[in-house]
């Protein structure tokens, strides 16, 4: 979608009671302020009787310019006619300085016109904080297949992308894996093991995918592992077998992610860091600052000189790198492909990590606020009332693979995408599955199949959609339904600024309510009066388009039959 952005109805608003303010003020209604006057906020009212939009202004107001809030309240009031009456029917000021606003019917077919006619530029906002932004997320290790539990990144991280996208913001999404290291020498092992008829070491890996890795091994490592006859060959060999599988295991991360839509930019492996000298130039740069010193063979940085309870080892006494050391260097490497901002989407269990990798961003002389963490609380999944494990190690776990086997990728990106990342999920798979209305997903997608529907009969009947909405709109059903349909480039909004997509699936659920029940009380295809036909077939239409729109924007399919 290229098409450009128009102010939505909030911000127009928004700035009409700012210039109504202003009016005001330079007419000598209000005094002038002797300070800078607080920024004007509106809100829908909780009663939709009091009007479709409602600030507080006067309020915030009444101290700077000693006045009361009533009488603020009154003048602004005033002045609101000769800004923008098109935009605004009625004003009202209610106690104790609340100003209730209703949208003119006008303002509200312009925008049910815009829906209709430009459906793809439909919920596009103008740009909210443009920048460039690293998405780093998934990141699992190579040693098993994406479980429901780690893969939850997946989820948070591909709607977050979409979102910050749908802002106007440049993402570059980042999946970095760890290539190296103990984990991937007990995965080694424990493929080299069944090779032998051995038992599976303790801390190696047991699941099933094991046994699958160990029968594709290739015959040449095959043969080296049932010849082997020393530690020696033993270590060289399970090193080599490690990476091997490893790599097969990454290949079939790369599938999952693929068949859930997820896709990713840039795959940055650890070993590469260390490899093309991005962590010794960053513990060096560290080291100018004087943020680095020696202590018992080992290299730490100073991180307590950031708020830490405790400083941080970047190289081990025997001169081994720590993951943290990897951290550092991943985030130098990171600006210097030019990012404004970084994004890390990690477990909750990577908590203690948060303010070492910040506090050394500052110490190399970096912006901390340019390195945000979301932590992702855990998937509790459930079948038939009972807790899976999911454990790698333990073999027993659900696979994202089985998943969206089960349930389907609509229902999976759904769910996760209905819950704040920091909300812990008890996943449902029966509900998940359960195509009736108990089914949120279910029930947002038969809205729009049922659009699509009537749209099709409209046609047989010779019925096409009429833009021209006004006439039909102070009638209740209509009403209501494009009311509705009008929020919806402020859900897209703040979910750009609250980095969420939580309050877009409610506004699709809410949606879907207000068609099903504008449907009821309004016969859309009625041939006997084309004209009010037409009319309310551009309102089923506007709500088909920004349905379809809302699940675009989370990765989810918009049916046009169920």
């Amino acid at each position: 979608m290229t098409a450009r952005a128009e102010p939505f109805l909030r911000k127009r608003v928004r700035d009409t009671i700012d210039a109504a303010l202003v009016g005001a003020l330079e007419s000598g209604a209000l005094p002038r302020p002797e300070s800078a006057l607080p920024p004007v906020e509106i809100e829908h009212p909780a009663n939709p009787e009091h009007g479709d939009f409602a600030s507080n202004v006067a309020l915030k107001l009444a101290r700077p310019l000693r006045r009361s809030p009533l009488e603020i309240a009154r003048a602004i009031a005033t002045a609101l006619p000769s800004v923008d009456g098109a935009l605004i029917r009625s004003v009202d000021v209610a106690a104790p300085g609340f100003l209730n606003l209703r949208l003119g019917d006008a303002a509200l077919a312009a925008e049910i016109r815009r829906a209709v006619e430009t459906p793809d530029a439909w919920g596009r906002v103008p740009p909210v904080n443009p920048r460039h932004v690293n998405v780093e997320f998934v990141s699992a290790n190579p040693t098993g297949p994406l479980t429901i539990g780690n893969a939850r990144g997946a989820f948070v991280g591909d709607l977050l992308s979409r979102v910050l996208e749908a802002g106007g913001q440049r993402v570059t999404r980042e999946y970095y894996f760890n290539d190296a290291g103990g984990q991937i020498t007990n995965l080694g092992a424990s493929v080299v093991a069944l090779v032998r008829g051995e038992s599976i070491p303790d801390d190696g890996y047991h699941g099933a995918y094991v046994h699958d890795l160990a029968v594709g091994l290739p015959s040449e490592l095959r043969d080296a592992a049932a010849a082997l006859d020393t530690a020696e060959a033993r270590a060289e060999l399970t090193d080599r077998v490690g990476r091997w599988a490893a790599a097969c295991v990454r290949d079939g991360i790369e599938a999952s992610l693929a068949r859930l839509g997820v896709r990713f930019d840039v795959w940055k492996s650890e070993a590469s860091l260390h490899d093309e000298g991005w962590v010794e130039r960053a513990v060096e740069r560290l080291r100018e600052r004087g943020h680095v010193y020696v202590q018992d063979g080992a290299t730490w940085f100073r991180s307590t000189a950031f708020g830490d309870d405790k400083d941080r080892v970047i190289h081990r006494s025997d001169g081994r790198p720590t993951y943290f050391a990897a951290d550092i260097g991943y985030v130098a490497e990171k600006f210097a492909r030019g990012f404004d901002h970084l994004i890390y989407i990690w477990g909750a269990d990577h908590h203690g990590t948060v303010a070492r990798v910040r506090n050394a961003a500052e110490a190399m002389g970096y912006d901390r606020e340019r390195v945000q963490v979301l932590l992702y609380s855990w998937v509790r999944f459930v079948r038939d009332g009972v807790e899976v494990s999911m454990s790698k190690r333990a073999g027993e776990f659900v696979t994202l693979d089985e998943l969206l086997a089960e349930v389907g990728v609509d229902a999976a990106r759904w769910f996760f995408a209905s819950r704040a990342h920091t909300s812990a999920i008890d996943f449902d798979i029966e509900l998940a599955k359960r195509q009736s209305n108990e089914n949120p997903v279910y029930y947002v997608q038969y809205a729009h199949a049922r659009i699509a529907s009537i749209v099709r009969r409209a046609a047989d009947s010779s019925l096409a959609p009429d833009a021209d909405v006004e006439p039909i709109l102070p009638a209740p059903p209509e009403a209501a339904l494009a009311r509705e349909i009008i929020r919806f480039p402020e859900v897209v909004e703040d979910a750009v600024l609250a980095e969420e997509t939580q309050g877009i699936t409610a506004y699709a659920t809410e949606l879907a309510t207000q068609f099903h029940a504008f449907y009821r009380d309004a016969r859309v295809v009625d041939p006997s009066d084309p004209a009010r036909s037409g009319r309310r077939l551009a309102l089923a239409r506007a709500a088909q388009v920004t349905l379809a729109n809302a699940l675009g924007l989370l990765g989810i399919s918009a049916p046009e039959s169920m």
